[in-house]
């Protein structure tokens, strides 16, 4: 019956964690939603080409991946210097992943970074692009937060 017990438990703790990863990844890819979103509209209407579209997509994905993370831990009275730690800490390998993976699809898809924003094909890409990003994110994010590391730093503050 111990053993029984202890492998429930442990099962418990492991769908937990799952659970905590899959959270910090939605989280995660809100930021690069946003970011990717912004960067690519942005760059459309100011006729960028691919290359430069990416790197502010990218850019503006972590400016909006930190910053969702640095409000709650604003909040809870940490110095911005300390908040921006934080963030770093929390996000930069989980946006990392998913912005590697996220651009490597859309420049995968045969004509989606070259489809323009009112095309299906653009918008299909990259909703495609980001789900795939999110299921390769979230097991970089349970193994991060596994090790105390990740999201984990983030959620200290948020029982504050």
């Amino acid at each position: 019956m111990t053993d029984h017990t202890h492998h429930h438990e442990h099962h418990d703790t492991g769908t937990s964690l799952t659970r905590v990863a899959i959270s910090a990844t939605l989280h995660c890819l809100t930021g690069c939603a946003i970011g990717e979103v912004l960067g690519m509209v942005l760059a459309t209407w100011w006729g960028w080409s691919n290359g430069p579209s990416i790197v502010l997509a990218i850019v503006l994905a972590f400016l909006f991946g930190y910053g969702l993370t640095m409000r709650p831990v604003l909040k809870a009275g940490v110095a911005l210097s300390a908040a921006i730690g934080v963030a770093l800490a929390a996000d930069t390998l989980s946006i990392l992943t998913m912005e590697i993976v996220d651009n490597a699809v859309l420049l995968l898809v045969p004509g989606a970074m070259n489809a323009g924003l009112l095309s299906f094909l653009f918008w299909a890409s990259l909703a495609f692009s980001l789900l795939i990003a999110f299921v390769v994110a979230v097991p970089v994010n349970r193994w991060l937060i596994g090790r105390g590391k990740g999201h984990a730093v983030v959620h200290q503050y948020h029982q504050h």
